[in-house]
C-alpha cells in the first residue's frame, strides 16, 4: 500500500496520502483524521471485519447501512454517500462491495485508537460485546485483542511491567524512567477478577488511582507487547503490515513521548511495519523535521541522530537506529477549508520553517504559538534595549 485517497466522504472533501515508513497526520480536532484512518482500516480489512461481526452475532444482514452503523458508531451510516470515492493504489473500494460475505482473511492493519483508555475497565480489558452501539468498531476490536492477548498470549504472566521478553531492554528502561519510576504493574486476583494494579513503595494501587499518563499509556504498552517479542497464537504479529496509532502522546511528558517514538522506530526497523501516527504533539514533528533535514544534508547523519536522542557510545539504541535513514517519513495536515467547511489534506513533509506557505512553516499549526511567542519576545526585547 502506497497511496490512499478519499473524496466526498463524511466530513472529508478531498484527501490524498502517499505513505512513508512512518506517516504522521496532524490537524485540529474534528478535522477528519480518525474518519480517514478508520476508513483505511475498513478498506484493507473488510473481510476480517465482516467475519468478526458475524462471529459476535451482530445482526447486520450484510446490509450496508447496518454495517456502517456498527463500524463507525450508531447513526453514522450516512457517512458514505452515493458519490463518495475511496481508492487504495488506484483501486476503488466500492460501497456495493461492503456487504459481501467476508472470507475471514487475516487482519493486516493493527489499529490503536485514541479512545484506548475506554478499553480498560477498572484494570482489565473489556470484551467486544461490553461496548454500546455508539462505540466504533476499532475500539471494540482493540479492547478484545488486548483481552485475548492478556488471557492467552502472555504465558500466564502475573507481572505486566517490566517484562523482559516483550520489549528491548533499553526501551523497557526508558519507559520505566519516564513513566513508571520503578513501579511494577501486576495482575491482582484479590477482587475475584484479575485486574491490573501498580505496586510501589509497599502500596498496591488500583488502576483508577494511577496517574493520568500511566493510565493512558497502559493500553498502548499492551499494544506494543502484541507487536513485539515472541510469537503468539492469539495475536499473529507476523500477519500485520500496518500499524495505526492515534495520539500516542496522550497524558505523557515530552520525555515519555521520546520513548514512544523510539518504540515506534523499533516497530518500523525490527517489525517491518508501516506506521501511521495521528498526533497533536509537536515532538513528533520535531523528530520528523530533524530526520528529513539530516537525511538530505548531513554526512554524519547518524552521529547527529544519536545526539538528538542523547544516545551514548555503546548503547544498543545505536544498533536499533542503524539503517534508519533508508526509511522515509511523510507528514500530512488535515484542515477544514473554512470553519464550517469540508476537510482537505496538505502534504507538509518538508516541514520547512522558511516556507512562504504558513501551513508548512507552522507545521499545520503545531508550532504557530511558539513561533509567535518567540517573535513577540524578540521584538520587545530589542525595543527595550533601544
Amino acid at each position: 500500500m502506497n497511496r490512499f485517497s478519499i473524496q466526498n466522504f463524511g466530513p472529508i472533501d478531498d484527501i490524498s496520502v502517499t505513505f512513508g515508513d512512518l506517516t504522521i497526520f496532524v490537524g485540529p480536532q474534528a478535522s477528519g483524521k480518525s474518519v480517514a484512518l478508520e476508513t483505511l482500516k475498513l478498506a484493507i480489512d473488510r473481510d476480517n471485519i465482516i467475519e468478526t461481526l458475524d462471529r459476535y452475532n451482530y445482526i447486520i444482514g450484510h446490509n450496508t447501512e447496518k454495517i456502517l452503523n456498527v463500524y463507525y458508531g450508531e447513526g453514522m451510516s450516512g457517512i458514505w454517500k452515493t458519490d463518495s470515492i475511496i481508492e487504495i493504489d488506484g483501486d476503488l473500494f466500492l460501497r456495493k462491495s461492503l456487504p459481501k460475505k467476508g472470507e475471514g482473511n487475516d487482519e493486516t492493519l493493527f489499529y490503536i485508537p485514541a479512545q484506548r483508555i475506554m478499553s480498560i475497565s477498572d484494570g482489565r480489558p473489556k470484551n467486544f460485546m461490553e461496548f454500546d452501539s455508539s462505540s466504533p468498531y476499532v475500539l471494540r476490536s482493540f479492547s478484545e485483542t488486548l483481552r485475548l492477548f492478556m488471557q492467552h498470549g502472555m504465558g500466564n504472566a502475573n507481572v505486566l511491567f517490566p517484562m523482559k521478553n516483550r520489549l528491548k531492554g533499553f526501551l523497557r528502561r526508558s519507559f520505566d524512567e519516564s513513566i513508571f519510576h520503578q513501579a511494577k504493574i501486576v495482575m491482582d486476583e484479590r477482587s475475584g477478577q484479575k485486574k491490573m494494579v501498580l505496586n510501589i513503595d509497599d502500596m498496591s494501587i488500583p488502576f483508577m488511582s494511577w496517574s493520568a499518563g500511566q493510565k493512558e499509556f497502559m493500553p498502548l504498552l499492551l499494544a506494543f507487547y502484541c507487536l513485539s517479542g515472541p510469537p503468539s497464537k492469539v495475536v499473529k504479529k507476523e500477519k500485520y503490515k500496518y500499524v495505526v496509532i492515534e495520539e500516542p502522546e496522550m497524558g505523557l511528558h515530552p520525555r515519555a513521548i521520546i520513548s514512544v517514538i523510539l518504540q515506534i522506530l523499533e516497530l518500523i526497523q525490527a517489525g517491518g511495519y508501516k506506521v501511521i501516527v495521528s498526533t497533536h504533539s509537536p515532538v513528533f514533528l520535531e523528530f520528523a523535521w530533524a530526520f528529513n533535514l539530516l537525511k538530505e544534508n548531513v554526512s554524519q547523519r547518524y552521529e547527529a541522530l544519536y545526539e538528538v536522542f542523547n544516545v551514548p557510545v555503546g548503547s544498543p539504541v545505536r544498533e536499533m537506529l542503524e539503517g534508519l535513514f533508508d526509511k522515509s517519513i511523510r507528514t500530512y495536515y488535515f484542515r477544514r477549508k473554512n470553519p464550517n467547511g469540508k476537510v482537505v489534506s496538505h502534504d507538509i513533509s518538508s516541514l520547512d520553517v522558511t516556507a512562504t506557505d504558513n501551513i508548512i512553516a507552522e507545521w499545520g499549526g503545531l508550532s504557530e504559538f511558539s513561533t509567535r511567542v518567540s517573535d513577540v519576545v524578540s521584538k520587545y526585547m530589542v525595543d527595550n534595549e533601544e
